[in-house]
């Protein structure tokens, strides 16, 4: 029997203007996370991953408003909660977050040391201070931080330093689930890497029960993540395991952010770089049928008009396209032999060039001029 840690049905969360404008930035999202599994999420800047990060944790602050759909961590509702009673006894504990700007969360004014002890006492206010040093450091020497660094200040610290310091912190009560807002996005690739390791050797250790793992990167999460759910709009497009999503996207959005960014793996080298056309939708009037419309190269007249549900196909794979599979997959033979066929002729082009020497008289030129 499967072990679901997280389960989400049909959360709705809004932001409320200025203006008493309702933006639907997560808009009935579900999603299921077992025990020792993760999940990444990613879209574009502005597709709502991050409010749906902070919506997971139940706690809501204005501009955000929750709206309809329930937060189901092990078994306990969370949606409905009180805002004390979600940071007491939830956050930390059932689910921890490692936001998006990690690097800037550690207060400047004091030790890392004073820091932890502030975050534990706000969940534990009688635990003594010598209790939670003797936390911290245990924490610190499991994730080979070195522990005199809990005795300098976030100044002093490099930046993948502290971003490794934020999720000891943000795990040290050892979270069901762990949320991680873009963990790698301000680093080099080295401190990347490092990154990505240390939460991955967490997992393996059982530091953290599961993990939702966001990012604009897709490719990305192949590496790190057992399954991937692509957002538009504040939709769930598309969802499938890593490789499925990496190497066989069927959504149309996710098969133009697979083809926006340069990606290593095996298979995917050939592929031939395009930008995705437009912009997403105004949320403040989203459109009434898909919201992908305006941008899809595949759009037909009934997807301006006809909302669409996301639909289950086999195995556990999920997505939103008024088109069905058979007929996606055919626009896509279609045109990437289309694609094969244009590279085909650039290529029998320019050997005729070089053979032709009328390249080397154009680089004579261009030196003369």
């Amino acid at each position: 029997m499967s072990n679901v840690l997280l389960e989400v049905n049909q959360l709705t969360t809004k932001y409320i203007t200025r203006f008493r404008e309702d933006v639907y930035a997560v808009d009935h999202v579900s999603l299921s996370l077992e025990a020792g599994k993760s999940i990444g999420i990613a879209g574009e800047s502005g597709c709502g991953k991050s409010t749906l990060a902070l919506s997971l944790m139940g706690y809501y602050f204005a501009p955000l408003h929750y709206q309809s759909g329930d937060i189901i961590i092990d078994g306990k509702n969370i949606s409905g909660m009180k805002p004390d009673d979600v940071r007491r006894n939830i956050l930390g504990r059932e689910i921890a977050y490692i936001p998006q700007a990690a690097m800037n969360a550690l207060n400047p004014t004091c030790k890392i040391r004073k820091f932890i002890r502030d975050v534990m006492h706000a969940h534990y206010p009688k635990m003594r201070d010598d209790e939670i040093d003797r936390m911290a450091e245990d924490r610190f020497r499991e994730l080979n931080l070195p522990v005199d660094s809990l005795d300098l200040h976030a100044v002093e610290l490099s930046g993948g330093m502290k971003q490794r310091v934020v999720i000891a912190v943000s795990t040290i009560l050892k979270p069901k689930v762990l949320i991680a807002d873009e963990p790698s996005s301000a680093l080099d690739v080295s401190s990347q890497k490092v990154v990505i390791r240390m939460l991955r050797d967490m997992m393996n250790a059982g530091l953290i029960g599961s993990m939702i793992f966001i990012t604009h990167e897709l490719p990305l999460l192949y590496n790190v993540t057992d399954d991937i759910m692509v957002m538009y709009a504040g939709q769930i497009v598309e969802k499938g395991t890593a490789a499925e999503m990496v190497f066989d996207p069927i959504h149309p959005y996710s098969r133009g952010l697979m083809r926006s960014i340069l990606v290593p793996e095996e298979g995917t080298r050939n592929i031939k770089l395009t930008a995705i056309p437009g912009t997403p939708p105004n949320l403040k009037k989203p459109p009434q049928g898909c919201r992908f419309y305006d941008r899809c190269r595949y759009r037909q007249p009934q997807c301006q008009y006809n909302a669409v549900p996301i639909a289950d196909i086999e195995g556990n794979r999920q997505y939103r396209c008024q088109l069905s599979v058979d007929q996606l997959r055919e626009l896509y033979t279609a045109e990437d032999a289309e694609a094969e066929r244009k590279q085909a002729e650039d290529t029998v082009l320019q050997k005729f060039l070089k053979d032709t020497g009328m390249n080397s008289a154009k680089e004579e030129n261009r030196d003369d001029i």
